[in-house]
């Protein structure tokens, strides 16, 4: 008899691989992870890493998350040397003290020349000719023009006024009232004020998302954040582009808890805590408390920051790659068996489409098994007596 039970459990243990089930177990999951393609002998395979959630990680998710875009452009675009550009258009206002000048008559001793910077930098004036203007301020611009004009101009002097600012714009487009190419100020200005003039946004702000791209670089933030944190509202600079989205924010939740699917945050932010309790907590009989797991595509920072470089890198080459967004995917552990959980879950920041998956306790899987097994034992059994 000790034989058989021993056979069976062996069977049993090594049976809880193929049998149904919502999902992967915490061995499964941690098993693979760190991992190559190669050593997976799957050629499609996800490259990801486990984290666990302890205070430091959930201090850096957290600070991080409210401070994307000044860790990634800077302040960025304080006001310094605003100089003219290509499309600009200038009024070029030029005196003269004679009244029978080349820019003046008996009427008036003055004449304003409307130019508009060409894309070779210049600008037209009669009796001037070409002349470049981009690169250089309305007070460089002003000297240089009445340079041209010593000798030829009675005794002249000239003033630069800018119209229009083509090259110092800020495309804003999206979920806001005026979508529209933004002019900047003299005096600089942050996202919300640029977003502001075109129209403010159509949502609520912790459903509005604000994605700023400059150069080769993006980032997205709640517009919320911005608010909130005003180190977040950089100042923007020539030629960024702004887009502004409503993305309601849900999260999703899977494996062993009563709620199993997608759900809205329903408020402004949403920790680790509190999404386990809008998916209705753990099933407790079922639920592996130390086996809680959060599936996310997360900023490169954040990665190297948690990782460290040569781990980082060390799984790249493995194949770990950024999505079209240039995240990485990451796998968070948290254990719901140590009790400081209940404060470091506080800290830990739920994100807008996180997977938050609760894995089942490996005894589920051997009593599944035992259940197979003695199903046709007792039919087996019935039979015999009926027959008896």
């Amino acid at each position: 008899m000790k034989k058989v039970i021993a056979i069976v459990l062996t069977a049993g243990l090594a049976a809880c691989d193929t049998l149904p089930a919502a999902g992967p177990l915490s061995s499964q999951i941690e098993g693979q992870a760190g991992k190559s393609r190669q050593e997976l002998n799957r050629a499609n395979a996800a490259v990801y890493e486990v984290v666990d959630v302890d205070q430091r990680a959930a201090q850096l998710v957290a600070n991080f998350s409210s401070s994307l875009f000044s860790r990634r452009f800077g302040m960025g675009g304080r006001v310094g040397r605003v100089v003219i550009g290509v499309g600009d258009q200038l009024k070029i206002s030029i005196f003269e003290a004679g009244a029978d000048g080349l820019f003046s008559t008996a009427e008036s001793k003055q004449t304003t020349i409307d130019v508009v910077v060409q894309p070779d930098g210049t600008g037209t004036i009669p009796y001037v000719g070409q002349i470049k203007l981009a690169g250089k301020t309305q007070e460089e611009a002003r000297k240089a023009i009445l340079e041209k004009l010593v000798n030829k101009a009675v005794e002249p002097d000239v003033l630069v006024n800018a119209a229009a600012t083509a090259s110092r714009t800020v495309a804003v487009s999206g979920a806001v009232g005026a979508p529209s190419n933004v002019q900047l100020t003299l005096a600089g200005d942050r996202v919300t004020e640029v977003i502001a003039r075109a129209g403010g946004p159509s949502s609520e702000p912790y459903e509005t998302y604000v994605t700023l791209v400059r150069g080769n670089s993006t980032a997205s933030v709640l517009l919320k954040s911005l608010i909130e944190n005003p180190r977040e509202n950089i100042y923007v600079e020539p030629r960024d582009q702004i887009f502004v989205s409503h993305d309601p924010r849900t999260f999703t939740a899977l494996g062993e808890v009563p709620k199993n699917g997608r759900q809205p945050f329903g408020s402004n932010d949403v920790n680790l805590l509190e999404a386990i309790a809008l998916s209705g907590g753990g099933t407790d009989s079922r639920v592996d408390a130390e086996g809680y797991f959060i599936f996310r595509y997360e900023e490169p920072e954040i990665v190297m920051d948690l990782l460290g470089p040569q781990r980082f890198h060390a799984l790249q080459a493995k194949g770990m790659a950024a999505n079209k967004d240039g995240r990485y995917p990451l796998v968070y552990r948290f254990n719901m068996h140590s009790p400081d959980s209940l404060i470091i879950g506080q800290s830990f920041p739920v994100k807008n489409r996180d997977i938050i998956y609760a894995s089942r306790h490996p005894t589920v899987d051997f009593l599944k098994f035992m259940q197979l097994v003695t199903t046709p034992v007792g039919a087996a059994n019935s039979i015999h007596n009926m027959t008896d």
